[in-house]
């Protein structure tokens, strides 16, 4: 990827976003020909001079202080996430490395880990104790992704669920690409539109924190290649972590389903996250997991946590 062009479509998107009246500038009636706020009003809102913001948009200004970051940042309203993405946004730009340091503070202040490609061709490994959490989890869709949002492992009820992962081939075990490339993924999500922005807000944070990974970078090409809704909301550039909410998941036999998930950095791998779906005690959804629990479970066939892992009912 152009780290100093993302930096510069990033800052453009979010000057854009924010009015000058938000911003508290007056403007006098004035007719403007582009949304948003010009380069040198945010730079009068961050304290530096136009020419310097202009340079800075640009990632032509060398090593920038912790200090300029976060007076821009502030100036352009910018929330938790997209204050991080900022930050990492700019090291990229720079030259420096972000390599697996989620953590602002870590971000502000660089990282000594390795950036290279080599770094990242070492597969994300699953242990076997979050394999077990799984397997203690029948009554409760979960799987676990990584940063490129492949899924690494998952439990039965979550392949009877949303998607069976073990029926694809290991390539196509990402939820990015069912999500934009899979017809019937997407066809389970009632509020598709939802999910697909939730998806890429985290794929653009995932951007900041791993700019230097090709098979990232390879997903990425594959996914605007193959759908324009893809194009469209990776152009707006929204960045936004996967914590918690809630969607409609549509059962080609039980119905629709209304859940809400909750997701969990593992502790020794911020990269892995493990996300569980849950439904309202005594509502309609909740009696339906149970009875798509007890197919499952009824079935007696082998099921997969991963391939190569198996185990019986």
């Amino acid at each position: 990827m152009n780290h100093k062009a993302e930096l510069g479509e990033f800052l453009r998107s979010r000057r854009a976003r924010l009015g000058p009246e938000e911003a508290g500038l007056r403007t006098y009636g004035e007719r403007r020909r582009v949304p948003g706020l010009r380069r040198e009003e945010l730079a009068q809102l961050a304290g530096v001079s136009a020419d310097y913001y202009v340079r800075f948009e640009q990632g032509r200004t060398g090593n920038v202080s912790h200090e300029i970051v976060e007076a821009v940042a502030g100036a352009l309203r910018l929330g938790g996430d997209e204050r991080e993405h900022l930050h990492r946004l700019v090291q990229a730009a720079q030259g420096a490395s972000t390599r697996r340091s989620p953590a602002l503070g870590s971000a502000a202040q660089g990282s000594a880990a390795p950036a290279d490609a080599d770094a990242y061709a070492v597969p994300q490994e699953v242990r076997p104790g979050l394999r077990r959490l799984l397997e203690s989890m029948p009554h409760t869709p979960a799987f676990i992704a990584g940063w490129r949002t492949e899924i690494l492992a998952w439990n039965p009820l979550f392949a009877a669920l949303v998607v069976d992962p073990g029926a694809r081939p290991p390539a196509d075990r990402n939820k990015a690409r069912l999500v934009f490339l899979d017809a019937e993924v997407r066809g389970r999500f009632v509020n598709w539109e939802a999910k697909a922005r939730d998806t890429v807000a985290y794929l653009r944070l995932a951007a900041g924190r791993h700019p230097g990974d090709p098979a990232f970078a390879a997903l990425i090409g594959e996914l605007s290649e193959g759908s324009a809704d893809f194009r469209r909301l990776w152009a707006e550039h929204e960045v936004r972590d996967k914590t918690h909410g809630g969607y409609h998941v549509r059962h080609p036999e039980l119905g629709v389903f209304t859940l809400a998930y909750e997701s969990f950095r593992v502790a020794d791998d911020a990269d892995q996250l493990l996300i569980t779906y849950t439904a309202e005690a005594g509502s309609p959804s909740e009696a339906g997991l149970r009875i798509l629990a007890e197919q499952t479970e009824s079935a007696g066939s082998e099921r997969y946590l991963t391939e190569g892992v198996r185990y019986r009912a």
